[in-house]
């Protein structure tokens, strides 16, 4: 029949098809690596061809020797009857190099440097298709040493390979001080030839230095790192900005950083003294960068991005140094615990930033540090705004594909940051929001792309929690993890698209992350109502304050009202509450009440708060609108049936003539709830008689857009009726918050004071015990 698979089909689809699809991946990615094999052998053939067309110039252009007058005038016979004697070259240590001719060099591999140098330029190039990929490998965090360890091993461990590398790829293995020994190089180019005069003083040889170190070393191999020689190594980088104190510089603070590591390293120093460790870390982290800018330049354009030669020969000879030094700063980054230190070491990482731009791996474990440093809510602030500082900054100067994956990386740091919440921990984890809400706004279309994965993220797990309900389903979305996050791209959303923070904005659709905030709407209302039980009234409330940010942000309307109302219909708030002497609940650090607090005052008093509180501040975002009576009557009505129905008198009462009995009268009993929503019913009435008045004169209807959205709109929210009622609110709010911070602190300084006195009575204690022991003893 047409329309329907063969039986041969379908058991090949069953079968075998799983296996055809990876052969072809496998075949695809041999083809890519053959293809890049062949541009990379490519490009080496040109660039040996234009070295050695450099070496035959250069020795076309070598001085003449002395008995070269003996050759003019000879003729051909006369010269091969002669048998002259040809003068011997002075041999120099630039000699000792012996330039190959092009024609053997062509299809071989250079020196390594030019080697890693090829590999560290596709990988950048590549890194854009594929962002921290692996084909950075080959430059590891440990660099020149990890890569001449792992040659070493082969010899062992395959020596038919390692054999066939000796035929084939010999300077490959020859991997190691060629590209250090370069720096040196270096920076004898980079001191100014000046014409000095005689004098009867020797000269200082510029490897004593080396000399000296030598004779500093101990049994193990290792030159011991003293006071003067980090002086003398700081003022050669301060005053000439040497590469060769650089580099002795960058060896010594990877010892430094590898202090306490228990791998087996072959590090050339040591370090036993703290005011020597001290006083190599300031100035390696002051120093480094500085130096490096001086050689290589960094060049930022208007829209911030940065530009290094990468090209350029001394970038390529400072590479292995530049990601040795990467890696120890991380490394040292991932073991420090003290704040001063942490912020000195996350400032310095700041201008090597555009350097590691091309290393991708190197890029992917300072990104994951970092962001462990940011996420972190025991951190001290200052040291969470440093590291964000950074992350910023790596943001501004790199490309797509490296942006995208660090936004990935804070939005995964945010979640888990945010697990543990309580009132000690929740302003540590506002900040983190409202500074990672800044990094979308740096590209706003990558920010859409990422968001849009995260939020139908957020979406499916809401979908499969009410498809496929289980006993512990609503758990994945009843959680604080969940929560903030539907808070933080609420705060994305009302920071990138209201056109009162960015002028630059005519209207809060303007902007790329516009689309998503229907999604968002969506998923939040579903998991507001999800399970519309008193025990979740407070995560209730922390998703509607979400709500009425995007709202008030974007001038967007929500309908949040009929949420609210149904707290009102619910037995919290209609039937009298059970007396308790429980302490006040905080709506802003709960999801959930515990069972204590049901049905008792202390709760009723908290809900009718917070009703009241986001009712004013819900009307108040629509205050000077031209629509404002017709949109408050439907709450307002709900609310005067409420009213009427908890005021009923204790006492009793006859309906239709029937006496009702003095216990079963309806009524909650707290006159301080129904006197604060009969107060927000008579400010909800005032706004809309003041509206009525105002829009008495207009000359316009309903279906003119811009004078309806141009009504009052030189007023401010704060002069209306129901505005000043709200920000009467606020500060009551912000009030009440300060006694709850104060009372936190004298909590804090409480249970530092009994861990003091209780480690006190232990050292006491254990002094005894020894007393005790020595008294037996004698």
């Amino acid at each position: 029949m047409p329309g329907q698979s063969k039986k041969s089909t379908k058991k090949f689809e069953k079968n075998h098809l799983k296996d055809a699809l990876g052969k072809r991946k496998e075949v695809k990615i041999i083809k890519q690596r053959q293809q890049v094999k062949a541009k990379k052998k490519a490009r080496n053939a040109k660039d040996n061809a234009v070295e050695s067309d450099r070496n035959i110039k250069a020795q076309e252009e070598q001085p003449k020797f002395k008995d070269q007058n003996k050759l003019n005038g000879m003729t051909e016979d006369q010269f091969f009857q002669e048998g002259l004697q040809l003068p011997e070259l002075k041999k120099s240590k630039k000699a000792s190099k012996v330039t190959k001719p092009p024609s053997s060099s062509i299809g071989k591999r250079k020196r390594a440097t030019d080697a890693s140098d090829s590999q560290n330029s596709l990988s950048s190039s590549e890194g854009d298709n594929q962002i921290f990929s692996d084909q950075d490998a080959a430059s590891g965090e440990d660099g020149v040493e990890n890569h001449q360890e792992d040659l070493n091993a082969l010899a062992t461990k395959d020596p038919d390979f390692y054999k066939y590398l000796q035929e084939n790829d010999a300077e490959l293995l020859d991997f190691g001080g060629g590209d250090l020994a370069e720096v040196d190089q270096l920076s004898e180019d980079e001191k100014p030839k000046k014409k000095q005069k005689k004098s009867k003083k020797p000269r200082r040889d510029s490897s004593e230095d080396d000399v000296r170190e030598e004779a500093t070393e101990d049994s193990t191999g290792q030159t011991e790192v003293t006071a003067e020689m980090v002086t003398q190594w700081k003022t050669a980088m301060v005053e000439q900005h040497s590469l060769r104190a650089m580099r002795r510089v960058v060896l010594a603070f990877r010892t430094a950083a590898y202090v306490n590591a228990d791998e087996d390293k072959k590090l050339k120093y040591s370090i036993s003294r703290p005011d020597v460790y001290h006083q190599l870390l300031v100035s390696a982290l002051d120093h480094v960068p500085t130096v490096l800018n001086h050689h290589v330049p960094v060049k930022e354009s208007t829209t911030g991005k940065a530009r290094v030669a990468t090209e350029s020969k001394k970038y390529r000879t400072l590479t292995p140094l530049l990601k040795s030094h990467s890696s120890a700063v991380i490394h040292l980054l991932e073991n420090l615990s003290d704040a001063p230190t942490l912020n000195k070491t996350l400032n310095a990482l700041i201008p090597l930033l555009p350097y590691l731009l091309p290393f991708k791996k190197i890029l992917k474990s300072l990104v994951t540090c970092v962001v462990g440093v940011w996420s972190d809510t025991s951190t001290a602030d200052t040291t969470r705004i440093t590291a964000f500082l950074v992350i910023r900054r790596l943001a501004v100067v790199s490309d797509t594909s490296i942006r995208t994956a660090l936004l990935k990386t804070a939005y995964q740091g945010l979640v888990k940051g945010s697990r543990i919440t309580n009132p000690y921990t929740l302003p540590a984890i506002n900040l983190m929001k409202n500074s990672a809400a800044e990094l979308w706004g740096i590209d706003p279309d990558v920010g859409y792309t990422t968001g849009f994965v995260h939020i139908r993220q957020l979406a499916v797990h809401l979908r499969s929690s009410i498809t496929q309900p289980t006993k512990d389903s609503y758990k994945q979305i009843y959680n604080w993890q969940y929560i903030h996050s539907l808070d933080f791209w609420s705060r994305v959303i009302s920071s990138h698209c209201s056109p009162g923070s960015n002028p630059s904005l005519k209207a809060a659709s303007d902007s790329p992350l516009h689309p998503l905030l229907y999604p968002l709407v969506q998923i939040t209302l579903g998991a507001l109502r999800l399970i519309p039980t008193p025990t979740y009234y407070p995560l209730r409330f922390q998703l509607t304050r979400s709500l009425l940010r995007i709202s008030r942000a974007t001038t967007t309307y929500i309908p949040l009202a009929p949420s609210l109302l149904e707290v009102f219909q619910a037995t919290e708030m209609t039937k009298p509450p059970k007396p308790s002497t429980l302490k006040s609940l905080d709506f802003t650090a709960a999801l959930r009440v515990p069972k204590a607090y049901l049905g008792t005052r202390a709760y009723q008093d908290g809900l009718g708060e917070q009703l009241v509180e986001l009712m004013a501040e819900f009307f108040g975002i629509w205050a000077k609108h031209i629509a404002f009576p017709e949109l408050m009557l439907p709450p307002v009505v709900h609310l005067k049936r409420w009213l009427k129905t908890v005021s009923s008198s204790a006492k009793s009462t006859t309906s239709n003539g029937i006496k009702t009995a003095p216990g079963k009268a309806k009524g909650n009993k707290n006159s301080r709830l129904t006197s604060s929503v009969n107060l927000l019913v008579q400010k909800l009435e005032s706004n809309a008689r003041w509206i009525e008045e105002k829009r008495r004169h207009v000359d316009f209807g309903p279906s003119n857009r811009e004078g309806v959205e141009g009504f009052l709109r030189d007023i401010s929210m704060e002069d209306t009726p129901l505005g000043a009622f709200v920000e009467g609110l606020r500060r009551k709010s912000e009030e009440r918050e300060k006694m709850l911070e104060r009372a936190r602190e004298a909590e804090r300084r409480d249970r530092a004071a009994d861990r003091e006195e209780e480690d006190g009575m232990e050292i006491d204690g254990i002094q005894g015990d020894v007393l005790e022991d020595d008294v037996d003893e004698e």
